[in-house]
């Protein structure tokens, strides 16, 4: 499956209740249509300038990890209804000693996708090769600076060496394994002409897609300059010369197209609140869902979820608009 011709589709259709009838329709005949994002342990190993990891209050309520008797019956509960399962949203799960069996259990329930968000930092070539042949289809990698003084700066605790290692084993591994890896670059004002020279740093070979998003405020970051304005007039320039590089290379783009799309509206985002699907160990879908004594269908049913799918299809854009907060973004195809 490819889950970024999904993302395209999901732009191309314009109407939203088009996007409801098919997920009500989806949801009764118990078809997959969730995004799940499992958070396995509750920690990093790092702590980045722009993440809440930095903020020492925030760090006091971000506790547990899955025991091992808790991961068949989280998989049994929700798999069957994955499109793609993305191990790691908001913690680093490589932290977690049992991370290969995650993914053993998403191909043990066929979930078409299987990703993990990471800082690499843990990644050896011996740990990479054992999540690709649990069956792991993409490494969705965490970056904040292009050269090694920028890198080591905003994301405190990394090594440089460490992450380009990770990356040489990906361009290793890539000879046998059909996988891929995808670079999530955030920038702000003091990053964001690094990426003049990222393929400079950065084998195109190594990886496949590379998404370009702005800073923002998730919390009380130790970093907290959101004003990035002043890039506004050069954004579309940079933009456009990495478009081309990464055309010529194969690789897919995900960026704005330019500094004041950020501020549009995403049609495309009017269902995020529906298909997302948040799993940690203090967290499971909805509030009130006791995962451990009830199916997903029985919750369903008793928050009355059909009905929810099926009355979104004759709401107005405008009382959906509230949940449609998701930046936009466009797709380009090597």
């Amino acid at each position: 499956m490819n889950v970024y011709k999904l993302l395209k589709l999901n732009r191309k259709i314009k109407s939203h209740r088009i996007k409801f009838l098919a997920l009500y329709l989806l949801h009764k005949f118990n078809k997959r249509y969730l995004a799940v994002n499992l958070d396995p342990v509750m920690a990093c190993n790092l702590r980045c300038k722009m993440c809440y990891f930095t903020d020492a209050d925030y760090l006091k309520t971000l506790k547990g990890q899955f025991k091992d008797e808790d991961l068949n019956l989280v998989a049994k509960t929700i798999f069957k209804r994955a499109l793609k399962l993305q191990i790691g949203c908001g913690t680093e799960p490589t932290l977690y000693k049992n991370l290969v069996r995650i993914v053993e259990l998403g191909k043990q329930y066929n979930v078409p996708y299987i990703s993990i968000t990471t800082n690499a930092n843990l990644l050896t070539e011996e740990k990479i090769e054992a999540l690709l042949k649990a069956g792991l289809n993409e490494f969705t990698i965490s970056l904040h600076g292009v050269t090694k003084e920028s890198y080591e700066s905003f994301m405190k605790k990394a090594s440089y060496e460490k992450f380009q290692n990770a990356f040489k084993a990906f361009a290793k591994l890539k000879a046998n394994y059909d996988f891929k890896v995808r670079i999530n670059y955030t920038f702000n004002k003091d990053n964001f002409y690094e990426l003049n020279d990222f393929f400079d740093h950065f084998d195109a070979k190594a990886f496949d897609i590379l998404q370009i998003r702005p800073i923002q405020k998730i919390g009380n970051t130790e970093y907290n300059d959101f004003d990035i304005s002043t890039l506004e007039e050069d954004y579309p320039k940079l933009i456009d010369s990495t478009r081309a590089t990464c055309k010529n290379n194969g690789i897919i783009l995900m960026a704005p197209s330019s500094i004041s799309d950020l501020k549009t509206e995403n049609q495309s985002s009017f269902i995020f609140e529906y298909t997302f699907c948040y799993i940690s160990p203090n967290k499971f879908w909805k509030q009130g869902f006791n995962w451990r004594e009830e199916s997903f269908n029985e919750y369903s049913r008793k928050i009355k979820w059909s009905q929810t799918l099926f009355s979104n299809i004759f709401r107005s854009k405008a009382e959906l608009k509230s949940l449609s907060n998701r930046l936009n973004y466009e797709i380009e195809f090597g």
